[in-house]
């Protein structure tokens, strides 16, 4: 773990022999976790349900099934968890065409990491659906390597699986490989295949900014903060 001091005095080498970026989506590249914290609402709202403040804390770093599966355990959800999961894909559709934005300073980062040949690529809990569309709506289309949701792996994060099988799909090694991530369960998956990972805030985990400091190898408030002439 880095210091806080030194963590914005070595983003000079954090790019040093990395062939590829990995991102997180909701909350590390994407500015989106707020839309889930309102779909959560208004999903439990249907069955009267109001949602326990620590829920956000609750399914951190499960997948998108797991949540589901957790959904419909704790809050006794009569819809079985497809339904469930397209219910909730349906809710945020509208919102990841229209209102999710990259986080600041993430379009310059990755259009330097394009011009070095660094590869990109998105792993992330959400569906595959609602990635597609937001990388459509943002005009992103041929940024990306690869993009691989945890449906593609055995195990969801922290588990290391999602990052180990990005790598091995862009034919790069792990300690090649720098990670992006805005909770500790992802900062413990990148860290678990021998990555590095760079911790980004994120307003619906800034409760963790202090175990994410400790995890991570750099943090960043967001992407402006990065180098601008590497």
């Amino acid at each position: 773990m880095l210091s806080e001091a030194r963590l914005n005095n070595e983003f000079d080498i954090m790019l040093d022999d990395i062939e590829a970026v990995i991102f997180d989506l909701d909350g590390s590249l994407a500015d989106s976790t707020w839309i889930w914290t309102s779909i959560d609402i208004e999903y439990l709202d249907r069955f009267g349900i109001e949602p326990p403040k620590d829920l956000h804390m609750q399914i951190g770093g499960r997948t998108f099934s797991e949540t589901a599966a957790f959904f419909k355990e704790k809050f006794n959800i009569p819809d079985d968890i497809e339904k469930i999961k397209q219910d909730w894909n349906d809710m945020a559709w509208d919102k990841y065409s229209h209102e999710v934005r990259l986080k600041k300073g993430a379009a310059g980062f990755m259009e330097r990491c394009m011009e070095k040949n660094i590869k990109l690529a998105i792993a992330t809990s959400n569906s595959i659906e609602l990635v597609e569309n937001f990388i459509s709506s943002n005009k992103l289309g041929g940024h990306f390597d690869c993009i691989m949701t945890d449906r593609d792996v055995k195990r969801g994060k922290p588990a290391p699986d999602i990052y180990l099988a990005v790598a091995d799909t862009l034919g790069v090694k792990a300690q090649n490989c720098l990670v992006f991530e805005d909770i500790v369960h992802g900062i413990m998956a990148g860290k678990a295949a021998g990555m590095r990972v760079c911790a980004v805030y994120d307003e619906a985990s800034k409760e963790q900014d202090e175990e994410k400091k400790v995890a991570a190898d750099y943090y960043i408030y967001d992407f402006r903060e990065l180098p601008q002439d590497w």
